[in-house]
């Protein structure tokens, strides 16, 4: 097959009324159910984007949210981010980001008080990471200024060790941020992204039909992202310059960092908002080449530079390369990106039906997980529009807007079945972020959702007949702690799947360190592999379905 990078492909434009018309497949009895539970779980939370009615580009695309296990105690807690107050605005409690404690059946406790995490910041970003791998994971949150470095004490505290650790990365526009082990040295090393050239005095103002809206990216500069060197000794070195990082400036949003020609050592691959996406190529020592065009990365099937928001990564095909999906602006189709394993990806959003009746509206946090364990992985899409008034002079769309599930049909293809997968999937908001765990440990994977300007949604899956699944966390010895760009893949049977460890991911957000695999119907594991990066390879035979593990690397790396 050939493959073209960015050419204007014809053929596309007139095929999508057929696409549209064919994709949504009815599905008669959904196998993939999603509560809203929101109301059960004592999360008051409501974010705030600091807007004080002057239109800042920086309201709209706040916020991320992340799932971590803040105290180690085995469940997933969450972190949701919100935008600080902009100036003219006035609140009597100055909005901040907050922790909650997952205490178990959905209960959650606002520890943000005492955990010294509620920054008042304008907060767009985050990742989480072991940094100094001491068994605790850190928090990185990127904000509209100076970002923030959370070191996790051990004892239910941060500290904001910025300063010292020489990460502020100036005043900018955060965006996407990353943990990774760039060098392969055995500690994790911080990509942060960043959006634009905004401060208060270059502020564009702009009416459509008399009414305020928000800017697009293009009235302001693209920026450079920023890469930082793990010195080992609780501090950073900027080393965007020498690695390649600095010599492209973008409008960074959402960012992963993932092996994409399964070589052995981390990629980062970047969404740029009305800019061509980056593909960041790591030649292994830490030094990175920009191949977003060459690698067919860099715009959509028509070679149109989109309006990028969120990347989604995970192999959908179970062919053993890692694809990509990347969200885009309304009227616009997001794109599913394949991998074809020679360097090369093609956006088959139409042949495969990924991106079917998303284009009335905003898409931003997206990812693929295995909802209902079946073996291969669907895909979650968060919507809504950035414009608040957007009703108002335009009638092809809203601001509240339905989220969306694609579901995986087993033959390189979606089906659409937001309409019938329970009444998770009814909820009408703004969204942004999202994040994709196990938030109830029983085996299958749950969905939280930072919503603009209100409360937070939280979607248990209900899923009726899920199939046997496995949940893997890493612990590095050699290499990082966390196993960040270890690759993990697990045969049973006729089946093999791959995943990777990612640090930041989605949009803006963080989530899905405990790596999640369905088996469907197979009941025996024949074995599971972990390539850690450094190059050490382990084998672990033996394993038992429907169950957590915790795999440690073998300093010996003989097959167990």
């Amino acid at each position: 097959m050939t493959r073209i990078a960015c050419s204007t492909c014809p053929a596309a434009v007139w095929m999508i009324p057929f696409v549209l018309l064919a994709s949504r497949i009815g599905i008669a009895s959904c196998p993939i159910q999603f509560t809203d539970i929101t109301g059960d779980t004592d999360i008051t939370f409501r974010h705030n984007d600091g807007s004080s009615g002057r239109y800042y580009i920086v309201e709209n695309v706040s916020a991320g949210l992340a799932l971590f296990d803040y105290d180690n105690d085995g469940d997933i807690d969450i972190y949701f981010l919100s935008g600080g107050a902009l100036r003219g605005a006035k609140f009597d409690v100055p909005p901040r980001n907050a922790l909650y404690r997952n205490e178990g059946n959905w209960r959650f406790t606002d520890v943000t008080e005492q955990s010294g995490l509620g920054d008042p910041g304008h907060a767009l970003g985050v990742a989480v990471g072991d940094y100094d791998n001491d068994g605790r994971q850190d928090l990185y949150v990127t904000n509209f200024g100076p970002n923030v470095l959370f070191h996790n004490n051990g004892d239910g505290t941060f500290s904001n060790v910025t300063k010292q650790a020489g990460v502020a990365d100036g005043h900018k526009v955060g965006a996407g941020a990353n943990f990774l082990d760039s060098d392969a040295d055995g500690d994790l090393d911080l990509f942060s992204s960043s959006y634009v050239d905004f401060t208060y005095e270059n502020h564009v103002a702009k009416t459509v039909k008399g009414h305020p809206i928000y800017v697009g990216p293009r009235a302001y500069k693209p920026t450079p992202d920023t890469l930082y060197r793990n010195n080992r000794d609780g501090t950073f070195s900027d080393i965007s310059a020498a690695s390649g990082i600095a010599s492209e400036r973008g409008t960074g949003m959402g960012t992963v960092c993932a092996d994409y020609d399964n070589d052995g050592d981390t990629d980062i691959y970047v969404a740029n908002d009305l800019r061509s996406n980056f593909l960041w190529q790591n030649d292994g020592t830490g030094r990175f080449e920009e191949i977003g065009l060459l690698a067919g990365l860099a715009c959509n099937m028509n070679g149109d530079d989109m309006g990028s928001m969120g990347t989604g990564c995970g192999d959908y095909n179970n062919d053993g390369w890692l694809d990509f999906y990347v969200t885009a602006y309304q009227q616009q189709f997001p794109s599913l990106y394949k991998n074809f394993g020679d360097g090369q990806f093609e956006d088959v959003t139409m042949a495969t039906g990924a991106g079917t009746g998303t284009n009335h509206t905003v898409t931003w946090g997206n990812d693929f997980a295995d909802f209902d364990n079946d073996g291969d992985r669907d895909l979650f899409l968060a919507l809504g529009h950035l414009e608040d008034n957007i009703e108002l002079w335009d009638k092809r769309s809203t601001y509240h807007a339905k989220n969306m599930l694609f579901m995986n049909q087993g033959n390189g293809k979606f089906a659409n079945v937001s309409d019938s997968a329970g009444d998770g999937l009814k909820v009408k908001l703004s969204s942004r972020g999202i994040g994709l765990d196990d938030l109830d440990n029983d085996g299958d994977v749950d969905i939280v959702v930072l919503n603009s300007r209100r409360e937070p949604t939280l979607l248990r899956n209900d899923s009726p007949k899920p199939g046997h699944w496995l949940q893997i966390t890493l612990r590095g010895v050699k290499s990082n702690r966390d196993g960040v760009g270890a690759r993990v893949t697990v045969v049973a049977g006729d089946l093999t799947l791959v995943d990777e460890v990612h640090s930041g991911r989605g949009y803006q957000s963080h989530y899905g360190t405990r790596l999640h695999f369905g088996l469907g119907n197979r009941t025996h594991i024949d074995r599971v592999e972990v390539r850690w990066i450094g190059g050490g390879v382990d084998v672990f035979r033996n394993v038992k379905i429907d169950r957590r593990i915790t795999l440690v690397e073998r300093t010996s790396r003989r097959d167990g």
